[in-house]
């Protein structure tokens, strides 16, 4: 074989050697995300106030007694980037306790809500008797909540089927513009929060409609809109899982006030 064959045959073996080693760092790195702690796993499963139930895109938390001020309204929510859906069990389902509202945990593509191309609909279609959709997400969650809210509605407010009212978003911001929104917004932020600062989401407040109601979790960090451990990178919590589940629950209640008002 020729030098010039022979260096060529070399480079092209490196180049698709390192392209192996990307690929599986990436693949390596997509599927090991943060595990559900075990406790609120179990606390959400144990209920006696909700049902759980589990597909290959999502979870689903309806409520067992009917008559709530959110019967007839769901959430479909987002994970962050690389955590288990299951880590949101415990924290969403005082929300379907409380008000009655039906909670959809979507299960990402490779566990990244960034490389999910499946529309609302394919989760909206895991409750088909809901009528009425809040999106929401944590972290990069919010921010692909935020593009499904887009496109449901137009500037002047007419919702496409499905009929998305509301946005909540845990520690989390837009990347689009929302500011003419008829939505109702709902924004939490964790004071603690090192990985989506609180400064981080003010800065990009205007992105969203004015009449955003901003609730502000004192003590909580990023990791704490889950229950998975802390995140790397991330502040440090000096209030309970418990308070927290509590603060959310609080606060998406009032959204559905809201909406349904």
């Amino acid at each position: 074989m020729p030098a010039r064959a022979r260096r060529a045959l070399i480079v092209v073996g490196a180049a698709l050697a390192l392209l192996g080693l990307v690929v599986a760092g990436f693949l390596l790195y997509a599927f090991t995300p943060y595990r559900a702690d075990a406790d609120p796993f179990l606390a959400a499963w144990r209920s006696n106030a909700i049902e759980i139930t589990g597909t290959d895109r999502a979870f689903v938390i309806r409520p067992t007694i009917g008559g709530g001020e959110g019967e007839g309204i769901g959430l479909v929510f987002v994970p962050s980037a690389r955590v288990e859906s299951s880590a949101y069990l415990y924290k969403l389902s005082g929300i379907v306790a409380t008000t009655g509202t039906t909670v959809v945990i979507i299960r990402p593509a490779l566990n990244l809500p960034a490389l999910e191309s499946r529309a609302l609909e394919a989760f909206t279609a895991e409750a088909p008797e809901i009528g009425r959709w809040i999106v929401g997400g944590h972290s990069s969650g919010g921010t692909l909540a935020c593009e499904w809210a887009l496109a449901a509605g137009s500037e002047h407010g007419v919702h496409a089927a499905p009929d998305v009212a509301g946005l909540l978003l845990l520690g989390s911001h837009c990347a689009s513009d929302l500011s003419t929104s008829t939505l109702a917004v709902t924004s939490l932020v964790a004071s603690n929060d090192r990985i989506r600062t609180p400064e981080d989401i003010a800065e990009r407040a205007n992105l969203l409609p004015d009449d955003t109601v901003t609730v502000t979790i004192e003590g909580a960090n990023h990791s704490l809109f889950g229950d998975y451990g802390t995140q790397f990178g991330d502040g440090e919590a000096s209030v309970s899982t418990d308070a927290v589940q509590a603060q959310i629950t609080q606060a998406t209640a009032k959204l559905v006030g809201r909406i349904t008002r």
